[in-house]
């Protein structure tokens, strides 16, 4: 960002900001939706990832499910999901499990995401794709958003053609911090043909990527990397402040301003994505579905302006 980043050990020394700082989630609906997923036995990566932002999203009409398991065959060195080898098991039943959530959750926009399952030869793509079409059976006019692992070639065609209202894959860092931060098995090239594979595909398709800030990449680099999501058609961006989950994860290098936030914000839009949220608490699936659906709003109300 405008400055160097702080090293580690200077980091340790420093409280995080007064902007950091959020309630502990709580109150009637945070304890139903948290029931009602423990009775179905469905995973959220809002819970799995200790999500800042849990209560708003639940109470805003959004919830992330975790498909698939809560054990990723990869090792980000910034994720909290643990990892491992699930040798294959694998939740049949969760297609249909995740629709009868939904109906009693009241949901209006669902993202639907995943661990990493490399174990499986499709990556658990089928499994992704009958969820979609099993929510849009259920309820047709609810919103859906797939954010996936990299899948590639039958794999990704087999989730696009299930028709979800958004197609994500996130980018996570600058191209130069890849391999520091991501698993050697994902990359910045990889990730870009993920989303620009969705749009060839089915054009029609929105996609949308999130770049985590405060690692140690430069303001340069993040417009880098701005710019080619937008090379690649990406639509939506969300940008956010990386935070260490345990002291075993990655330490924090800056602490990214608010205002330096929404300058980015300004300057994505200037590249011409529909939409950019972006601030320290904002995370990939971040009130998906209130910006989604402002987005889906703006632009019916220019079509029928004369």
């Amino acid at each position: 960002m405008p400055r160097a980043p702080l090293a580690p050990r200077e980091f340790a020394r420093l409280p995080k900001p007064a902007w950091l700082k959020v309630k502990a989630p709580g109150g009637g609906e945070f304890w139903r939706i948290k029931g009602l997923l423990h009775e179905l036995r469905l995973h959220t990566v809002c819970e799995e990832a200790r999500c800042p932002n849990l209560a708003e999203c639940w109470g805003g009409g959004t919830a992330t499910f975790m498909l698939l398991g809560d054990t990723c065959t990869r090792g980000c060195r910034f994720c909290h999901v643990q990892t491992g080898n699930p040798k294959g098991l694998l939740d049949l039943a969760e297609p249909e499990k995740i629709p009868r959530a939904i109906v009693q959750l009241g949901l209006d926009y669902v993202v639907l995401t995943s661990v990493n399952r490399d174990d499986l030869p499709d990556g658990g793509a089928d499994h992704f794709a009958r969820t979609v079409e099993a929510l849009k059976r259920e309820r047709p006019e609810l919103l859906v958003e797939t954010l996936i692992p990299d899948l590639e070639g039958a794999a990704l065609a087999r989730l696009v053609a299930s028709r979800p209202d958004v197609v994500a894959h996130n980018l996570e860092t600058v191209e130069r911090l890849q391999r520091h931060v991501r698993d050697p098995r994902a990359g910045f090239a990889r990730s870009l043909g993920v989303l620009r594979g969705v749009k060839e595909l089915d054009p029609t398709r929105y996609t949308k990527s999130s770049i985590m800030l405060g690692l140690g990449e430069t303001e340069d680099e993040v417009r880098a990397a701005m710019a080619a999501l937008r090379d690649h058609g990406v639509d939506m961006l969300t940008l956010g402040q990386y935070l260490q989950p345990t002291a075993r994860h990655l330490p924090v290098c800056e602490f990214v301003s608010p205002d330096r936030f929404a300058a980015l914000a300004r300057e994505g839009e200037a590249m011409g994505f529909l939409y950019v949220a972006a601030g320290p608490l904002v995370r990939s699936s971040y009130r998906a579905g209130e910006f989604f659906l402002r987005h889906l709003l703006r632009g019916a109300a220019t079509a029928q302006e004369p």
